[in-house]
């Protein structure tokens, strides 16, 4: 069994000591209701701290009306949060988890709408933003001065709740970052210039909020050990700057992360997809710790206990931040503990359920764990009368999740597969260049039919003959979609792929190849990539404003950026119309003026699926109780397929 020694090792901050070494960093749920940490945001970080989670830091609370948006974030600016805040400290404690609050101001990383009309953003200084493309006011001393005051009213409130401790945000290009860095501080007044005049803001906020914490409870930051930005603070003036609250005695731990929120480069570091190694950041966080002597907790990526537990063992760090990891598996700290590791359902970094749903403006949740962050409402289901035989037909994402569900529940579940390997799309998705991690997904699935005892059959396609031979009580169908094949005019005189052929290597495309795009998604993208990478000359056709239009907009930027080093030219707005033995027609999709691409050998259609509906229709006028889950519905996501695999298992 593999032994965590330092991950389960308590660690003391002033006189709080915090159970283990597993944090839940802070991070937008967009679980608040009108400000307040209402039922929903409780079960939220109640299921991670009843999951062994040993700290959990609630995400950026707003504690002036210049930080405040239409955005259902939490507000810490009225003694009247007071009672809702002791709720979920009370509920957090309960677990045996602590609790800490952050403090944070975009500045000018903030459209600051409200009622749909943008606001007066403010920052250190009145210079650009490159990512909002905001115009912030400059700020005058008097809202200095009342900033700090609201930090340290801020704080204590979340205190006077019940709070364990106060965190900072002093990272990722936001407020207090601002000020930090001389790219983005031009003031010449006592908070410009110089390094000691650049953290004057920072340095007054912390011994406000110390003043209001006591010295009981805990004060820490949260600071990038480099933005990596062309503007952004480097990793030695990071360093210095701890090094300097250090001498100070003003924090007592910095916890780290990387990149910035200011720029298209720096944001993917916010939340790292799974193109990035795990742990990255740990290196870094280790000079930090080596220069201050100070606790230091870091992120990244460190999606398994066992990343965890050699990032401690090495003195990088004294506690990792695996939030993602916990809304994949809020259970994962006990289990871990336990020696339970094959149980533990390990984040892929696909970023579509936490920080994708956040940038749509929709709650949490996780694309293998439904239950994130619909705790309350998808609560375990009742007892089930009678154990039924049920048959599931389809064994990707939707058909894998509905039968481990009701075989969890108690059924006899048997899962047919006409392939002869699980997974459906997610087995094409780690194909891609740096994407193998997706393969997670069905990793995870496979071990919870073992654990529910599934009966799984490969190379078995279910047909009605067989379902009148087995007489299940329910049919549950996932069978899941097809490449569509739209008209293209003049196929037969040009070489016309769809990308599935060509992720399973059944195509032969040659040197120069034309990707189009319909969907605007990974698949796109991803086949662009990896011919590219190929040594084949790419170009990508999307029917749609960008390329990766539909994606998590770190993940798509970040990809974006991989495309033009590779040299693939993208071509927006454009829809395929026809081809040649050279030639692919494509037409404008605004204007429908004529796009010409010559000097093509190959075309690769990522034009989307259809679904498959064949056995749904061939078993309808049985009179069978039929359950449909997934893309056989209608072809969307792996999100859409777990999840209606799940709501099929507990409807059985």
């Amino acid at each position: 069994m593999t032994s965590f020694k330092h991950l389960f090792e308590p660690l003391t901050l002033r006189r709080v000591e915090i159970r283990n070494r597993i944090l839940s960093t802070g991070h937008q749920t967009y679980l608040a209701k009108g400000g307040l940490p209402g039922e929903d945001f409780i079960a939220y970080h109640a299921a991670r701290a009843r999951g062994g989670a040993g700290l959990i830091v609630t995400e950026a609370s707003r504690f002036h009306a210049t930080t405040i948006t239409d955005a259902p974030e939490l507000l810490v600016a009225s003694d009247d949060c007071i009672p809702a805040f002791r709720k979920l400290a009370e509920a957090v404690h309960a677990e045996g988890a602590r609790l800490f609050g952050q403090l944070s101001h975009a500045g000018r990383l903030s459209r600051r709408v409200q009622a749909g009309v943008r606001g007066v953003a403010y920052a250190p200084s009145a210079l650009p933003d490159n990512r909002f493309h905001t115009m912030p006011r400059a700020m005058s001393l008097a809202m200095i001065a009342e900033l700090v005051a609201a930090y340290g009213q801020g704080a204590r409130r979340l205190i006077e709740a019940g709070y364990d401790g106060i965190e900072v945000i002093a990272s990722l290009g936001l407020l207090v970052a601002q000020f930090l860095n001389p790219a983005s501080n031009r003031r010449t007044d006592q908070y410009g210039g110089s390094r000691e005049n650049r953290m004057r803001f920072l340095v007054e906020v912390l011994r406000e909020v110390r003043r209001h914490v006591g010295t009981d409870r805990v004060v820490g930051i949260r600071i990038s050990t480099e933005e990596i930005e062309p503007d952004g603070l480097e990793h030695a003036e990071i360093v210095a700057i701890c090094q300097a609250l250090a001498a100070q005695g003003l924090v007592d731990y910095v916890n780290t992360t990387a990149g910035s929120m200011a720029g298209l480069g720096g944001s993917v570091h916010v939340v790292p997809p799974m193109e990035i190694a795990p742990g990255y950041v740990a290196p870094k966080a280790a000079s930090i710790r080596a220069a201050t002597a100070l606790p230091v907790f870091v992120v990244g990526r460190i999606n398994q206990p066992q990343i965890a537990e050699r990032i401690l063992a090495a003195g990088q760090a004294d506690m990792c931040g695996m939030t993602r990891a916990l809304i994949a598996d809020p259970d994962m700290p006990a289990k871990a503990q336990a020696g339970r590791l094959d149980e533990i359902r390990a984040c892929i970094g696909c970023n579509q359920g936490c920080i994708g749903h956040f940038h749509q403006g929709y709650s949490i949740t996780c694309i293998q764990n439904p239950i994130t962050g619909r705790e309350r409402r998808l609560e375990a289901p009742a007892p089930i009368a009678r154990r039924r035989r049920i048959l599931v037909a389809g064994g990707g994402p939707a058909g894998m999740k509905a039968a481990a569900v009701a075989a969890e529940r108690g059924h006899e579940v048997v899962l047919c597969e006409a392939s002869g390997r699980l997974g459906g799309q997610a087995i094409l998705a780690q194909r891609l260049p740096e994407r193998a991690e997706f393969g997670g997904l069905v990793t995870n699935l496979e071990a919870e039919l073992r654990r529910a005892g599934v009966g799984v059959r490969l190379r078995t396609r279910v047909e009605p003959a067989q379902v009148a031979a087995l007489q299940p009580d329910a049919v549950i169908v996932a069978t899941g979609a097809a490449p569509f094949d739209p008209e293209v005019e003049g196929r037969a005189d040009g070489h016309v792929v769809d990308a599935w052929s060509v992720l399973t290597a059944e195509a032969n495309p040659g040197t120069r190849v034309l990707v189009a795009d319909w969907r605007c998604d990974w698949i796109g993208m991803g086949v662009a990539e990896l011919l590219a990478r190929n040594g084949h000359q790419v170009r990508l056709a999307v029917n749609g404003v960008q390329a990766g239009q539909h994606l998590q907009m770190y993940h798509r930027d970040h990809w974006a950026g991989k495309l033009h080093r590779l040299g693939v030219q993208v071509i927006p707005y454009a829809r395929l119309h026809g081809v040649d033995r050279e030639t692919a027609y494509l037409a404008h999709i605004v204007t429908g003026e004529p796009i010409l691409c010559e000097d093509v050998d190959t075309v690769v259609l990522a034009a989307g699926q259809t679904p498959v509906t064949t056995l749904e229709d061939e078993l309808a006028p049985l009179g069978l109780e039929l359950h449909l889950a997934g893309d056989c519905l209608s072809p969307r996501s792996a999100e859409e397929a777990v999840y209606e695999g799940l709501l099929a298992g507990r409807a059985v």
